[in-house]
C-alpha cells in the first residue's frame, strides 16, 4: 500500500499539493497536534504569508507547517538571500516536507524550543514567523509558551501572523488566544474572513512584541 505521507519529488512552482488524505490520517492519529481534518487552501496561504518579505536577507520561521500549505508561498516570495526555517513536531510531516522543499530548513521540534532551534542555526532572530498552528487545540499555557517564545525571538519590527478557523472565532481558546496575542503585540490586525479556505478562516496580523 502506498503511503501518502511519504515524500513525492521536489515542488517546482506550487505544483504538487498537499495529500488530505495523508493530513486526515495524521489528523486520526494525533488530533491535539494536527488539529484540523484537512490542510490549509491557497487563499488563506496567500493572506498569511504577505507580510514576507520580497527583499533584504530576512530570516522567516514558520511554525507547524504540516503538508507545506504556507511554504510554498513563503518560497515563492522569500528572496534568495532569506532563510526559511520550518519547526515541524510530526516527524511524517517533517520528512516529506524536507524532501518536497530542499531549500527549507525543516526543524522537527516543538514550537516552545523556538530559540534554540534558531541558535542552534547561528540565528539570533526571526524577522517573520508564520504560524500555522492548531491553537483551538491547545491549552492556556501552552498557548502562552508558544507566544513566549515568538515574542523572545521577533526583534521590535518583527511580524507575526497566525489564523483561526471563523466558525470557532468566538470559543473560550480562541478567544484566549486573541487576548493572549493583544496582550503580547502592540497591534493586533483581523483580515477578512476568507471564505474560499475550508472552513473560513481569519488571520491575526502581529506587529511589534511587547517584550517583558
Amino acid at each position: 500500500m502506498r503511503d501518502d505521507c511519504t515524500a513525492g519529488p521536489p515542488v517546482n512552482a506550487g505544483v504538487v499539493q498537499p495529500r488530505p488524505v495523508c493530513f486526515f490520517r495524521e489528523f486520526v492519529q494525533a488530533p491535539a497536534s494536527v488539529g484540523a481534518v484537512a490542510p490549509s487552501g491557497s487563499k488563506l496561504a496567500e493572506v498569511a504569508t504577505a507580510v514576507v518579505p520580497r527583499t533584504g536577507s530576512p530570516v522567516v520561521v514558520e511554525l507547524g507547517p504540516g503538508t507545506g500549505a504556507f511554504t510554498r508561498v513563503i518560497q515563492q516570495r522569500l528572496p534568495a538571500s532569506g532563510r526559511h526555517v520550518a519547526v515541524e513536531l510530526n516527524a511524517r510531516f517533517a520528512d516529506r516536507l524536507a524532501s518536497q522543499h530542499p531549500q527549507v530548513d525543516v526543524a522537527v521540534a516543538d514550537a516552545t524550543d523556538l530559540r534554540e532551534v534558531l541558535a542552534d542555526r547561528g540565528l539570533d532572530r526571526a524577522d517573520v514567523v508564520v504560524s500555522g498552528l492548531p491553537w483551538a487545540a491547545f491549552g492556556e499555557k501552552l498557548q502562552r509558551d508558544i507566544l513566549s517564545e515568538v515574542v523572545a525571538a521577533l526583534p521590535p519590527d518583527g511580524v507575526f501572523t497566525t489564523f483561526a478557523y471563523a466558525h470557532a472565532r468566538w470559543s473560550p481558546p480562541a478567544r484566549r488566544l486573541l487576548r493572549s496575542l493583544r496582550e503580547s503585540f502592540d497591534e493586533v490586525v483581523i483580515s477578512r474572513t476568507v471564505w474560499a479556505n475550508l472552513p473560513p478562516a481569519l488571520v491575526y496580523v502581529c506587529r511589534r512584541p511587547v517584550t517583558p
